[in-house]
């Protein structure tokens, strides 16, 4: 099987893409797009990158495979016998992708294949070295999101404190990141405010269509004085980050506005149960009325109870042969206890006359 046409780069023309795993010309026609456009294709990384031609530096459009949801042939015939279509569908949408003839396609889909699932697929019709090359593209994408993400500094929080109220376009997102919020959210602004890459700054990107996407970065740096100044060739003053916001979008004649992306909520609480019988699993809504509550337990007199204990316990007279009251079930044992006996007062009464006698005796 031959492979697809493509043309070798070397040199660091654009060196700060990702690395270059396969490119040939492939005609693309998006879901807003009446006609289809012929462009040189670059797969760099898990991204195509799409040229005017073969030697231009400077892409035209993008197109991040984060997104990525199915790849499907189309079999419609095109004006070109030979031509072979393919469907590629991603989350925000369709993109109709024609490869010159059914080898390039089948090479395409294993490309982009490997780089979204980063691993080689076993479905297609390949020669043994196109595989051993997707192997290797496998290898190398997942050491380049390995090397990416050790890489990659924390970009939130900054080091540096900020002056006032944090306008609502800011997010914590790198430049990468911050071009794919803009290109995928068109609706929700083309502005935002982001950390800068040294952590020490900040950063404005913006996105335009002149086609296909112009992105643009500003620093925005914080004097020492307070206050921050855009750093463009005629340097821009501004109080606080609001005015960095505002003083942009008046420049650009309300062009440019902040991106405002409203996430939504979930209205109401759901979980996952499994059956105990066949152990599946399925998704419930929980009840949204109110809870029953437990009867609550009448609240404790420590007071009263303590009190009521030390009146217990604490003698009512001072006297130390007084002892509990009459009604109480050891009162009369007490009593009993104390009270003289008959014998006990009959050795008493001899023994008062024996000392009597004695002291008679004696005198």
């Amino acid at each position: 099987m031959a492979a697809a046409p493509a043309i070798p780069r070397t040199g660091s023309t654009r060196a700060q893409l990702p690395p270059c795993y396969y490119e040939g010309y492939l005609e693309k026609r998006g879901a807003k797009e009446k006609v289809a456009r012929r462009l040189w294709t670059c797969l760099c990384g898990n991204t195509l990158f799409f040229f005017n031609n073969p030697k231009d530096t400077n892409y035209v459009e993008k197109l991040d495979l984060s997104g990525f949801v199915s790849l499907i042939d189309d079999p419609s015939r095109d004006r070109n016998l030979e031509a072979a279509r393919l469907n590629l569908r991603m989350k925000n949408g369709e993109i109709k992708l024609t490869a010159p003839n059914l080898e390039a396609r089948e090479l395409w889909k294993g490309f982009l294949y490997s780089v979204v699932d980063l691993a080689v697929p076993t479905t297609l019709t390949l020669l043994p070295g196109q595989l051993h090359m997707l192997k290797e593209v496998v290898e190398k994408e997942k050491m380049r999101r390995k090397a990416r993400a050790s890489s990659r500094a924390p970009s939130s929080p900054l080091s540096l404190p900020l002056v006032g109220e944090i306008p609502a376009c800011f997010r914590p997102v790198s430049r990468t990141e911050a071009e794919v919020l803009l290109e995928r959210h068109p609706d929700c602004g083309n502005m935002l405010l982001r950390p800068g890459r040294d952590g020490s700054s900040l950063a404005v990107t913006t996105r335009q269509d002149l086609n296909g996407s112009v992105f643009r970065h500003y620093r925005v740096t914080q004097k020492q004085q307070g206050g921050y100044i855009i750093d463009v060739e005629n340097p821009i003053p501004c109080p606080t980050l609001h005015d960095v916001i505002n003083a942009l979008v008046e420049k650009t004649a309300g062009t440019l506005q902040p991106f405002i992306l409203e996430e939504p909520y979930e209205e109401n609480i759901t979980f996952v149960s499994s059956n105990d019988e066949n152990g599946e699993r399925t998704l419930h809504c929980a009840p949204s009325g109110p809870l029953s509550r437990a009867p609550s337990l009448p609240p404790k007199q420590v007071g009263t109870d303590r009190w009521s204990l030390r009146s217990q316990t604490r003698s009512p007279s001072s006297s130390p042969r007084s002892f509990s009251p009459s009604g109480s079930p050891s009162s009369s044992m007490r009593r009993l206890v104390l009270s003289p006996s008959p014998l006990s007062q009959s050795l008493t009464d001899e023994l008062k006359q024996k000392l009597e006698k004695r002291r008679t005796s004696q005198e």
